[in-house]
Formats: C-alpha cells, structure tokens, sequence
C-alpha cells in the first residue's frame, strides 16, 4: 500500500460544516450530567496549541455537557510522555497517535479501534485515499483519523543562494557541494540544518533509498526487489560517505544533536542555509524570515535521480480504556469537519484530509509549491510503504540514531554500521510483522 499526495493535492474546493459537527452521530452523552474528557497532543508548539484551544472552545460551545482538558507535553518528550501514561492507564480519552506511534499503541492494546464510530460517520467516506490509508494502516482498521498530511521538502536561503550564484540542488550530491560552498564556520554560517539527534532515523534511511535508486521495493523499502537490504549495496555506502562529509564539511558541529527544534532554530536564526522538513515549518519560518529571503525546493533526488518519499500522518484516537467514548468519538468527530479541519491544516501547515476540504491557491503557490511539483514528476518521485509496521521498529529508531552518531564522531565504521543494520533488517524479515 504506497500512497501518494496526488489525490489530495487534486481535491475539491473547501467545504463548510457538516450537520455532523454539532450534533454528533456516535451517540450523544448525558443531557444533565457533565462529562469530563482528557486530551493530550504530541507535536506541540505554542501557535498550534492555542489553535486546538479555539477547537475546544467551540466544541464546548456547541456541547455544554462536556468539558475538555488539554495536555501539552514539550515536543521532545512528548510521544514518551504518552506511552508513559497508557502504560498506567491513566485517565487519558483522546489523544494523538501519529504514523510512528500507532503500532506501538495497537500493539499494547492501548487505542481502540474506531471502527464502530467511523461505519455511522457520514465524513469519514469523504477522506481522502492518503488520509484514508494512513487511518487503517494498522490491521486494515481505522485506529486514529488523522488531522493532517505530511511529506518533506527543502526549505533555503535563497538570499546566500543569490550572493554566492547558487540554485537550489537538484540531487543530493548538489545539495553537499551547496552547503560546502555557504559554510562559513568563522562567522558561524553553515550551509545545512543537520539532523544527528532524536528523528535522525528518518534522515538516514531516506537518503539510502535514494542512493540505491529504483532498485528499492517501494511496497517493503527497507528491502531491494532483489530481496536484499537497502544497506547490503555500494550506493549504501556511497550514500553514508556523502552523509558523513555533509555534517563535516557544511554543517555546525553540535547538530550531531540536533532534532527538529534544532534544526529549524538553526534555519530562522540565520546559522544554516538549507533544512529538510515538513510543511508544518512553514508557518515558524515565515515569523521569523523576510519575504524574499527564503524559498522551497522538491526533495533532492539520489544519483540516478530517484527520490523517495511516505506520505506521513498524525490524528486523534481513543484509548482502549476510556470510560466516555461516545463523547470522545463527539469531539474526534468535530475537530475532524472540514470546517474545523481547514482551520487546523492552514494553521499547523499540514495537507487537508478531505476531498471536499481540499488544496485552495493557498496549497497550490509559493511554498507549497514544491508538493505539487513532486506529485506531478512521478518518474523521479517514488512513493514507498514505510517500515513502521515492522515489530522492531521502535528499536530500530534508536539504534540507528545512536549508530550513525557513533560514524559521525569517529567510533564506528561506516562499514559496521552498515554490517549491523543489513543483519538488524534480514532479521526482522524472518520475524515478519
């Protein structure tokens, strides 16, 4: 099941609330007692709270017998501080569950499958094919709804790019001789946001697939069509090389540590020139960055000009455990309208999950333009099937980053590095998901 943002990005015009939105169809709660709901999101940052806030507001303006606490962990001990507090069963109904984390959630039984409240909900039929892969990629059951689509881009400095006659890479090795030529280390300018910290994973993975080219099973990408890992090849290592030299040569020296506050700190602050990330970094960059200054770019492809993405995803779901389902499916179901949907995804910076709540200009120009032009070059774009269904990937997140941390400060190999890894995926293969 590969998925591709080509049929959100060709979706309708935005549509207004549904009858839904108020009055619910998952069963109504009490009239005279007040319910009480605890929420707690993952991806947090202050602009993106207050808007769920303004959601809250008005779904309690609507339903007076129900009151919604909002749990704002830190983003980075965020997902932590979620499986910390299923573990224990605490008092938690809707919470976030992203395309990372839903595996481990499904695994530990503790989300419920929201099959029951989505074969009565006349919005989930309007979901678009991404939205609706990603919701049911779990067992083919629908354990979260996702609120929102992501895909990487590159974001630059266009104003370095124009002073030094650069434009924007088109393959990865591009993007290393850009970065080389921006650095500037003695005035602490650097030509990459460097991800060597917690995500770093992501990174990694991705640039290999790209190094071995269409070779890659886009169905099972951690393997080749022949079988093999993506990390048994000479692209691999020719993939690591050029990973190493990027950090070396054009990117600060502390971003072996960097996540993703990190790293978009290091783009708006005017340290480094380029940055991989989500459109959710839209918004924070165009606070802190002058018009004219910065710009979008498609991914960088590998060698033979191969690019591969996932789609990605976040929503809300239910916990197994929840002693008020029916008023937690009432609030999944109201800030899942394309109303209220279309107020979050321009916010927060994500693609729209509806047919009908779909990409406006808004979604179609400037920055956002680069998630069209991948779309529509689909001989360079591949999608694939990501690896989180796998029962090791969650192990495998930490290993790879303490690993390729290990390379980048000289106390593993690239080879051994890669040794481990071929031998971590044969043997996960044998285990099966």
């Amino acid at each position: 099941m590969t998925v591709s943002l080509i049929p959100v990005l060709a979706a309708g015009a935005l549509s207004g609330c549904s009858s839904d939105e108020t009055k619910g169809t998952a069963g109504e709660g009490s009239n005279s007692k007040t319910v009480n709901l605890k929420m707690i999101e993952s991806l947090t940052s202050p602009a993106r709270t207050e808007v769920i806030k303004k959601m809250i507001a008005s779904f309690e303006a609507a339903n007076p017998n129900i009151k919604v606490e909002l749990i704002s962990p830190p983003l980075e001990s965020a997902d932590n501080k979620i499986s910390t507090l299923l573990s224990v069963k605490d008092d938690l109904d809707v919470l976030e569950v992203r395309d990372v984390t839903v595996k481990q959630f499904v695994t530990n039984k503790w989300i419920a499958d929201l099959s029951s409240f989505t074969s009565s909900w006349s919005g989930y039929k309007d979901l678009n094919a991404n939205s609706l892969a990603m919701a049911n990629y779990i067992d083919q059951k629908p354990y979260y709804i996702p609120y929102g689509l992501y895909q990487k881009m590159l974001f630059y400095r266009k104003d370095w790019f124009d002073q030094k006659g650069l434009t924007p890479p088109k393959t990865w090795d591009d993007l290393y001789k850009a970065a080389k030529t921006l650095t500037d280390s003695a005035n602490n300018r650097f030509g990459y946001s460097f991800r060597g910290g917690a995500g770093a994973d992501g990174y990694i993975v991705d640039l290999l697939r790209d190094y071995n080219g269409t070779n890659v099973n886009p169905d099972d990408a951690m393997f080749l069509k022949n079988g093999a890992t993506i990390f048994s090849t000479p692209e691999a290592k020719q993939g690591m090389t050029m990973y190493v030299n990027l950090y070396k040569e054009g990117s600060p020296k502390d971003s072996v540590n960097w996540a993703f506050a990190e790293q978009v700190q290091g783009f708006v602050s005017g340290a480094t020139g380029m940055l991989i990330q989500d459109p959710d970094t839209i918004d924070p960059v165009k606070q802190k960055l002058k018009e004219g200054t910065w710009a979008t770019a498609p991914m960088p492809t590998g060698p033979t000009g191969a690019s591969h993405y996932k789609v990605g995803a976040a929503g809300w779901g239910i916990t197994s455990y929840s002693k008020h389902p029916q008023e937690a499916w009432k609030l999944i179901e109201f800030i899942s309208s394309p109303e209220q949907n279309a107020i979050f995804t321009k916010a927060a910076g994500v693609i729209p999950i509806h047919n009908s709540a779909s990409v406006d200009s808004y979604f179609k120009e400037g920055a956002y333009k680069p998630y069209i032009d991948m779309a529509n070059d689909t001989a360079h774009y591949i999608p694939y099937k990501p690896e989180t269904g796998y029962k090791g990937f969650g192990e495998w997140r930490k290993i790879v980053q303490q690993d390729a941390q290990g390379i980048l400060l000289g106390q593993m190999s690239i080879d051994d590095a890669l040794k481990k890894w071929d031998a971590y995926w044969i043997n996960e293969k044998k285990q099966g998901k």
